[in-house]
This record gives C-alpha cells, structure tokens and sequence, in this order.
C-alpha cells in the first residue's frame, strides 16, 4: 500500500503495533501522542515513524495537526482512531469530569480527527477509517460507564459514516479487541490474570497487538473495499455476536 496513514495514539501499545504493521505494509505512517514526549521519541527513533503532539478531543488542535501532517507526508487516505483513556469508577462515585474527560477523548476525539479528512477522502474518491472501539463497548463492563459508552458510540458512530461514505470509495469500520497483552495488563496480579481474566477467554490467552495491527492492516488495504460498517471483533471468543 502506497497511502499515507495517520494513526491516532499510535506510539504505545497497540497504536504502535499498528503504526509498525502499516508501515510494514508500505504505507507512510504518521502517529499522534498526547503527553509522553519520551516514549514518542523513542519510537521514532526506533521505527521512523514521524510522530505529533495533539489532543484529539480537542477540534482545532486536530485539525490543525492534520493539516500539518498532510503538508509533510502528503493527504491522508486511511485514518486509525486509536487513542484512547481510562477513568474508571463505579457510576455512583463517577464524576462529570471523569465522564466528560473518557467522552471527549474516545468518542468526541474520533469526529474530531475522522471530520477534517473527510472532505479530502470524498473528493479523491478513497479512503479508510479504522476505528480502535472495545469489548465493553459491545457488553458493557463494570465501573466503566463512561468508558463503555464512548466506545458503544464509535460504533454507532462508525455504522452512520459508512453509509454516507460507500458511494465517495470510502469505508468505514471499527476492530473491537479484548484482553490484549499490552503494557497495561502488566500490572494486573497474577491471581486475577489466572483466575479471573483467562477463564473468560475460550482461547485460554491473552490477544496480542500485533493481532490487532493486522486486522486493522486489512481493513486499511485496497482489498477491503467491499467491507463497511463492519465491527471485527478481536476477543479470544469472549463475546460473541
């Protein structure tokens, strides 16, 4: 693939996995970065790939780093949606900053980044919007009703944009993954990992974000034309539907 790949959140965890698996693929990658300068040096230092620093729930900031991206790398033609946080807490305990923060960046931030790539896909007549949503976007999950809402929405989101973007070369779809094996899950006790978590997965292991990348990498690619509104759920058998 000769396409110019933006991926938001795409310097950690599964964002890099993609960043690397779409680069692999031969597209020129740019990846986003919230807050960790450190971290998003070192991936380009080891990758190549050009990193930027925005926050996707901010509109302006976003349309002013893709306008930048697109005057380094040339227009974007697929566009990952990965960013995302975390600000959990039982519902009667969440606060609206905690609801309005998880909003802003998980549903908000991909209108955010998918609304000014837009014009461009249409007029080329190609594009690609890959969206990072979650399994407990699909089933809900304790103490995550901020979180599990956003990322119900982006399929929502995702099912909506997909009909207005088929007749311009434009899909749309979203990867749901489960339990990946990420920096994250590190720090879970190993009782709870063995006990707790594994059980639920049919496969009996832990996703890994190289499983991810490469649906995503699919998706992206010239051969998924025919697959839109489409939600690839990446969970091990844990949820089915």
């Amino acid at each position: 693939m000769t396409r110019v790949a933006l991926v938001t959140g795409g310097s950690r965890g599964i964002g890099a996995a993609i960043s690397s698996a779409l680069k692999d693929a031969g597209c020129t990658v740019a990846a986003t970065y919230a807050g960790n300068d450190e971290k998003a040096a070192a991936f380009t230092a080891e990758t190549g790939i050009k990193t930027y620093k925005w926050d996707v729930g901010n509109y302006e900031a976003c349309a002013e780093g893709i306008a930048q991206v697109e005057a380094d790398l040339g227009p974007i033609d697929i566009l990952v949606n990965n960013a995302g946080i975390t600000r959990d807490a039982p519902f009667h305990k969440m606060t609206p900053d905690q609801w309005n923060q998880v909003l802003d960046t998980n549903l908000s931030g991909v209108f955010n980044m998918t609304h000014p790539v837009w014009p461009g896909m249409r007029a080329r007549k190609f594009g690609r919007i890959i969206t990072i949503s979650s399994i407990n976007g699909q089933k809900g999950q304790f103490a995550q009703a901020n979180y599990a809402a956003a990322k119900a929405g982006d399929i929502g989101f995702t099912k909506a944009l997909a009909q207005e973007g088929a007749r311009a070369g434009i899909t749309v779809n979203v990867v749901a993954p489960g339990y990946i094996n990420t920096e994250m899950m590190s720090t879970i006790p190993e009782k709870v990992m063995n006990e707790v978590i594994l059980p639920q997965i049919p496969v009996g292991r832990l996703g890994e974000a190289s499983e991810i990348a490469r649906a995503v990498v699919f998706l992206a690619s010239d051969d998924a034309g025919f697959v839109t509104g489409s939600t690839i759920s990446a969970n091990g058998g844990q949820y089915m539907i």
